[in-house]
């Protein structure tokens, strides 16, 4: 079972509430279960129904002085608060359905194939610095000056890099490579 925690455990910068911090832990705690309950019954997303809730309490949190001089019920508050934070992410969520099936469905792509696996597989063996200028030189075709100037370095560290980097890659794609049949009958 979930731990419930306290709004208050997720905010120690935020300042205590009038009243102090007693009533609003008696609010959350003691009407928690049943407004995701009641929540969960309207979302049919028992996750759903929780962020909502805790967003709602969490809104609350930094009104409660307001709330507690102006709201009749502040857990009718909280309740209401949750409901519409529901109903807008519903709305966006439907929105976002409707978008994605105005448009054409996109060709299936194929997935990589088991060269670029391995490849991709020695590329993250490498340090950051070397990967990126592989990448940028390689992959997106970008001069050892340009890469200079978008890493920030020299063009001679750009040429070091992809220097080390072609070593080690030598290394790690030998080590990968499966054998050719010719090699294999010579071997024998």
């Amino acid at each position: 079972m979930r731990q419930q925690v306290s709004p208050l455990a997720t905010r120690p910068d935020a300042p205590a509430p009038p009243g102090g911090e007693g009533a609003f832990e008696a609010l959350y705690l003691g009407n928690l279960n049943r407004l995701v309950s009641q929540l969960y019954l309207v979302t049919g997303d028992l996750e759903e129904a929780r962020d909502c809730v805790q967003e709602a309490f969490s809104r609350a949190w930094l009104r409660w002085d307001r709330l507690q001089r102006e709201a009749d019920d502040p857990v009718a508050w909280v309740h209401r608060v949750a409901y519409r934070i529901a109903v807008s992410r519903w709305r966006r969520a439907q929105a976002g359905r409707r978008a994605l099936h105005r448009m054409a469905v996109p060709p299936d792509q194929p997935g990589p194939t088991p060269d670029a696996v391995t490849v991709a597989t020695a590329l993250a063996r490498l340090p950051h610095g070397q990967r990126a200028v592989v990448v940028l030189h390689y992959y997106e075709g970008l001069l050892v000056t340009e890469i200079a100037r978008l890493l920030d370095l020299t063009p001679s560290g750009v040429k070091t890099r992809l220097l080390r980097a072609r070593r080690t890659l030598g290394l790690l794609l030998a080590d990968e490579r499966p054998a050719h049949p010719d090699e294999e009958a010579h071997r024998a």
